[in-house]
């Protein structure tokens, strides 16, 4: 059972989260897509906090001993589920860049030329064959 002084502080530490995530997104540090998790997160938490019977039917449901196992476990699940979600969008990110500078350095070769090419292996050639000697 948790107490009232402790679930006062979860309520307003949530309420404090909810106006956190709406300030961030206001002054644009936090993307549209972002504030969905991180208020719904909020919510939920707001829940577990305001409706004790609540935490304790999910203990029960789980398995758990304590509440604050329950609470525990599904903080990291949500931890797992975020870093693999940023993961996915790095390797996105990190797939679309390689693409990028991959077009970048053909758009450069096609606008430098064979001549350009031509003459910089000229000027390579030389030094493959001071290197051979």
């Amino acid at each position: 059972m948790i107490s009232t002084h402790l679930r006062i502080v979860a309520i307003v530490g949530s309420l404090g989260l909810l106006l956190f995530v709406i300030e961030l997104v206001r002054r644009r540090r936090l993307k549209e897509e972002y504030s969905v998790l991180w208020m719904a997160t909020a919510v939920v938490l707001l829940l577990l906090a305001a409706w004790g019977g609540l935490l304790r039917s999910l203990t029960h449901a789980i398995g758990a001993v304590a509440q604050s196992s329950t609470l525990y476990f599904f903080g990291l699940l949500f931890v797992i589920f975020l870093l693999l979600h940023f993961s996915v969008r790095v390797s996105l990110l990190e797939r679309r860049l390689t693409a990028l500078v991959q077009e970048i350095a053909l758009l450069t070769e096609k606008r430098a030329g064979p001549a350009q090419h031509e003459e910089e292996l000229a000027e390579e050639a030389p030094e493959d064959d001071a290197v051979n000697a």
